[in-house]
This record gives C-alpha cells, structure tokens and sequence, in this order.
C-alpha cells in the first residue's frame, strides 16, 4: 500500500504532522507487551485487562512463571473486550460493525466470534492493518472481519450503515467532536456506540503528573471526563450506562509491573487510578 491515500476517500489518510507520529510509532511498534499476550490464542490486544488476576500464577515454578502470567495477562484483557462487547445491544448476523482505532485486530475478531457479523476494522497505522487482516485469514474470517488504512474521523463508509462502533482505548488520539460527529453519520438510527478509555478527572483540576506521563509515553492526549459527554450530546448520541471500571483494572496494573513485559509505564498508570486523577470508564451511548 502506498504511503498515505486511501481509494475509498481519495484524501489523505494521515492529515497533520501529529496523526503522522502516531502512525509512526504505530508502525514501528513491536512491544512484547501487546506481540506475546497475542502468541497465547491468536488475539492480539491493544489494550488493558479487567478483572481479578489469580495469584497462583506469581507462585508457579520458575520455569513456567512466566508464561503463567502472561497467559493470566492475556486472559484479563481479553475479558475487557468481552465487557465492551457485552454492552453493544442487540446485534445479528446481518449486522455491519465498526472497530475504530483497531490496533492489530482482537476485538473484531471477539465480535464476529460472538454475533457471525461482519467487522471493519480502522487504524492509520499500515502495519497493524497488514497484520490483522494476515490474522483474519489464518482463522478463516477475511471474508468477514476486515480491516482498512483509514482515518477514523473520515473513513469512507456510507452513512447510517453501522450498527454499533466502538473505540477501545482510542479516542485520546483525536479530537472527541469530530469523532463523534464522524460515529454519529455512520450509525443507524437507534444505534449504538461504546467506549472504553481513560480520562482526567475533572475534579481534580487538569492532568496530574501521572496523567501526563502516559500521555509522553504513548504520544497520546488524554481527555477530560466532561468532555466525551459534552461531545455526545452534540453529535446526537445519548449515554445509556457509564461504569467506572477502575477499581476492576487496577490488578492488572499490578500483575503486569510483576512481569517480564512490564514497560515502566505501570507505576503513573498505578499512581494517577490510585489518587483518583485518572478514571478509566466505559461509555455506552444510542444514536437519536
């Protein structure tokens, strides 16, 4: 594929020089973190865990502890997805869906597992697109679940045409009211959007020094809390359950800072949960 133009759109995919290090350091990822939580079943996740870790696996023997905690590792993240896919209402066979910011392509793969629908899947990283849609093949789902060089403020699919969208842990990348804006024209009537993501708490007055250093880890841009509400409510979608997952994401964070693939971001993911600067919440949200 060539370096930044996507047929469906005829417009540049990457748009300013900031979408232009992300998909950089995208492209150029290859953390162990995420490639072999991946190598246990085939899903590879871009995201966090949810859930109790069993304690059991710090206790195993030498030879095979780790290994035990990265498949318990796995295991907690794939659990988060099944979270999100839970709130996504009513879906069928026939249904279109959209996995916006799909990093290498895990969560598709859950949702057409779970509903038989089809899946696309979006990133403005070339490599997490090549690599999840050689995953799709290899499980015999490319017909299905596929996955696009695009932008997910503009991808090019027909309006009103998705069911239900989901961004899990994407949207501190971008701009909340073009993306809703975005979600919004590509959902049916009546459909649904959820998120999972960390924001800022407003309450306590701007990003937190924790806050801030996973924003400088990830070159992303985390958003306050009031502003993905005050962002539905003018692109027409309606919340419908917000849960603070928090406290449930907190023993990941601790079972990882245990493991071999820990990347020195555990500690301010720790800190700013533990203080209350930083809530990690799923949002579901229906399209008026």
């Amino acid at each position: 594929m060539t370096a930044t133009h996507s047929t469906a759109t005829a417009k540049p995919v990457l748009r300013s020089d900031y979408q232009r290090s992300v998909a950089e350091y995208w492209n150029n990822e290859r953390d162990p973190v995420n490639l072999r939580l991946g190598d246990v079943d085939g899903l590879y996740h871009h995201h966090y865990g949810l859930g109790d870790y069993d304690p059991a696996v710090l206790e195993a023997p030498a030879e095979t502890r780790e290994q035990a905690i990265i498949a318990e590792m796995h295991r907690l993240e794939t659990a988060q997805a099944d979270v999100l896919l839970d709130h996504l209402g009513d879906i069928g066979p026939h249904d279109r869906l959209l996995d916006a910011g799909c990093g290498r392509g895990g969560t598709s793969i859950m949702a057409n597992l779970r509903f038989g629908c089809e899946v696309d899947g979006v990133s403005i990283s070339e490599e997490q697109v090549a690599f999840a849609n050689e995953r799709a093949r290899e499980r015999g789902v490319a017909d299905k679940v596929r996955y696009h060089f695009r932008n997910m403020l503009d991808t090019g699919f027909e309006t009103g045409s998705r069911k239900a969208i989901w961004n899990n842990e994407s949207t501190m990348y971008v701009d909340l009211h073009q993306l809703f804006a975005e979600h919004a024209r590509q959902l049916e009537i009546g459909g649904r959007y959820v998120t999972i993501t960390g924001c800022y708490n407003d309450v306590t007055g701007g990003r937190s020094k924790a806050v801030s250093q996973i924003d400088q880890h990830y070159t992303c841009n985390i958003h306050p809390r009031s502003e993905y509400f005050k962002a539905m409510q003018a692109n027409n979608l309606v919340p419908i359950a917000v849960v603070d997952l928090t406290p449930a994401t907190i023993p990941y964070w601790e079972l990882r800072a245990k493991s071999s693939v820990a990347t020195g971001i555990e500690g301010p993911f720790l800190t700013a949960y533990r203080e209350g600067s930083f809530h990690y919440l799923l949002i579901a949200a229906d399209r008026v």
